[in-house]
């Protein structure tokens, strides 16, 4: 959701074979280990560390902004009911609170929370090392953008196997009027009436959107990260900044995509009806055509604001609590280890 810290390798070595350049104030060769200033992050972090630091990002990516996810499904919606039509992301919470309680915005953030600790933390192992090896292998010893993008893509292939299902119950509760009255009744619903492939119908769909997202989102941290944190130090302030406008500039660049996942995933009756479409809505390709005939060329940008909103702190967050973690955890096993 939502990030790395492979974006650092040592301090001013991208990934690949040799010994890493030591970044200001590092060890020498040939000094202690425990003398080491250590500032930024080790290209050898293992596997559970990738894992332990994208499941904690994952998590707090998603809970942090999840009211404003909420309110960006309910602006993509094609036939909103009159009482949930919002200028702004302000005046939607506000309204939201006041007219259905305080927690309304927190509505499903369970089964948020419970994809995605393993969606990240496989996205991000996977990513990781996949990066290492394409890195290594179409620019040996130097950060390839190309290999960054492709090893974003397949991670997403993961993530969102795990993630899907829980896009579709969440998103199916944070609607108005939504009908379901807990996580588990939506489940138990959406199987009986629906059947278990309706967990997947907006999958395609999603990985059209994410593979995308994610490409673009990597690309821009890796090339920002140049820009501003060109030794890949453990920096928080270019964590922050670049995580926010890789999420920007990937979300804005994927709204119709986005459009398109939130109809198939909610299924909405009212927007349905009035193109004359019985039954449930299934594929990408009729997603598009029904978002034209409902809202023509704008109807693909419904709820960009808050799409953009949501998205540049939630990869700030992502992004900073990664590469925090990855630091952390890596520091403290490489203390323990020249303690002993």
């Amino acid at each position: 959701m939502e990030l790395s810290c492979g974006v650092g390798g040592s301090a001013a070595a991208p990934p690949g074979p040799g010994p890493p350049t030591p970044a200001a104030g590092a060890a020498a060769p040939g000094q202690p280990m425990e003398s080491e200033d250590y500032e930024s992050l080790p290209s050898g972090a293992s596997l559970g560390t990738h894992m332990m630091a994208g499941a904690v990002a994952g998590i707090m990516e998603h809970t942090v902004m999840y009211p404003v996810d909420s309110v960006k499904t309910r602006m993509q919606s094609l036939q909103p009911d009159p009482k949930a039509q919002y200028r702004s992301v302000y005046e939607a919470l506000k309204r939201i609170v006041l007219t259905e309680g305080f927690w309304r915005p927190l509505r499903g953030i369970n089964v948020t929370m419970l994809g995605a600790g393993p969606a990240h933390a496989m996205y991000f192992a996977c990513y990781e090392n996949l990066k290492k090896s394409l890195s290594d292998t179409l620019q040996q010893g130097g950060n390839s953008h190309l290999a960054n993008g492709i090893a974003g893509s397949v991670a997403t292939l993961l993530h969102d196997a795990v993630m899907n299902p829980a896009e579709v119950v969440k998103q199916r509760m944070q609607m108005f009027n939504s009908p379901y009255k807990s996580v588990l009744a939506c489940v138990r619903t959406v199987q009986r009436t629906e059947g278990f492939g309706a967990f997947y119908r907006s999958y395609t769909t999603q990985l059209t959107m994410n593979v995308p997202f994610q490409a673009i989102h990597f690309i821009t941290y890796e090339f920002m990260q140049e820009q501003i944190n060109p030794h890949r130090d453990y920096n928080p302030q270019s964590h922050i900044v670049s995580g926010a406008v890789a999420g920007a500039v990937a979300a804005a660049a994927t709204t119709p995509l986005d459009v398109c996942k939130t109809l198939l995933n909610t299924q909405e009756n009212m927007a349905l009806s009035s193109v004359n479409i019985s039954g449930h809505l299934s594929g990408m390709v009729n997603a598009f055509k029904t978002v034209y005939q409902l809202g023509g060329l704008p109807g693909y940008f419904r709820g960009v604001q808050a799409r953009v909103i949501y998205q540049m702190p939630s990869t700030a967050i992502a992004w900073s609590v990664y590469e925090f973690f990855k630091y952390f955890l890596t520091k403290h096993k490489l203390e323990r280890r020249t303690s002993l």
